[in-house]
């Protein structure tokens, strides 16, 4: 028996063993022990209840294999047609208890903070960064997700040195959390009076957001600097000092924030984006504890690997770690990228599937 049916057998087992605990009366003297069996059996009953219906097509396969070596013609043909139709619920109900037993990545429902830096290729990269960033802002538009930019350094040419934002809604970090890495765009600069082909490159960082409960601060460990607001060129934003630099003294990680007017909401928004951070540095190290060859973040994660190129005078997008490149450029600048996060999504599960030893149920009963 394969390792995903020693796992469904357990699972099956341990139902049986809450459903006894819960008939047994004395069990409501302790509600909240009630209470948490009842939420446990909640948990895994779905699992149960598919198992339990695979293995009955598994035996209803078995009879009608039965038939088929009959006498009677009839039967002989409904059994193929029972047959067909119970294969393909069986195929439906191994990859729906494969996804069950895979376990769920508790920051998927998070809210992100994505972090966009132009790279390598100067100015180019900076209106890269900034293309970038109203790409995934279209998108988040189409999902109906909040966007906030917490921080921006634009350059002269309305590009970005870095753009920081928030980005809330259902889901955000299971559909973005393949996106950090590097992203390169090859294509002829504003600026080239030559029509020659550059190639620059932009950093992208989705971090789940952290909350209190994930990572608390202690308040004797920042330094906050407080200056006067700033924007392209040196020119001056406003005349108080807004502007608000958080250093974390024991990792040094500093965070600027200097977009809103007000000292108080820059400092809240720099805190925020600290948190963060402190959250996914604290992910990274455990991950790497568990094991060194695993990356950073869940699926592809380190972010000095180039994961995407942009190729606009060939009109594609091509994704290097599952092999994807698409045709449509400009609907995928344009937030159109779902297709890509779907592929990713189903590369990934897959491969946590196969670590996971549940790519396969095994050989099935009625082959």
């Amino acid at each position: 028996m394969s390792s995903i049916f020693n796992k469904l057998e357990e699972v099956e087992q341990k139902y049986r063993e809450l459903e006894q605990s819960l008939s047994d009366p004395a069990i409501f003297q302790d509600m909240e022990r009630y209470q948490k069996l009842t939420r446990e059996r909640a948990r895994i009953a779905s699992v149960v209840e598919s198992y339990q219906r695979y293995k009955k097509i598994t035996d209803e396969m078995e009879g009608n294999k039965v038939l088929l070596h009959g006498d009677d013609e009839a039967l002989k043909e409904l059994a193929k047609e029972d047959i067909t139709v119970l294969k393909k619920e069986l195929e439906e109900l191994e990859e729906r208890l494969r996804m069950m037993l895979l376990p769920k990545d508790p920051r998927d429902e998070k809210n992100v903070i994505l972090e966009i830096r132009a790279g390598t290729g100067g100015e180019e990269a900076a209106l890269f960064a900034m293309d970038l960033f109203r790409m995934y802002a279209k998108f988040a538009e189409r999902r109906r997700w909040r966007v906030e930019i917490l921080s921006q350094n634009i350059t002269g040419l309305k590009g970005a040195k870095e753009v920081i934002a928030s980005i809330e809604g259902d889901g955000v970090y299971s559909q973005l959390k393949y996106e950090s890495g590097v992203h390169r765009v090859q294509r002829v600069p504003e600026t080239e009076t030559q029509g020659r082909i550059h190639t620059s490159a932009v950093t992208v960082a989705v971090l789940p957001e952290a909350e209190d409960v994930d990572i608390v601060i202690n308040p004797d460990d920042l330094k906050i600097d407080v200056y006067r607001s700033s924007g392209p060129g040196g020119q001056s934003v406003n005349t108080t000092d807004s502007a608000v630099r958080v250093t974390h003294l024991p990792t040094g990680l500093v965070v600027i924030c200097q977009d809103e007017k007000s000292q108080h909401k820059n400092k809240a928004k720099a805190i925020k984006v600290l948190k963060s951070r402190l959250l996914d540095a604290a992910i990274k190290e455990q991950q790497d504890q568990i094991s060194k060859e695993r990356k950073s973040q869940v699926g592809s994660g380190d972010r000095s690997e180039r994961i995407r190129t942009y190729n606009f005078p060939q009109g594609r997008v091509s994704d290097h770690r599952i092999g994807l490149t698409l045709y449509r450029i400009e609907a995928i600048m344009e937030g159109d990228v779902q297709e890509i996060i779907d592929h990713l999504t189903t590369h990934f599960q897959s491969q946590a599937l196969q670590e996971a030893g549940l790519d396969s149920l095994g050989k099935p009963h009625y082959q």
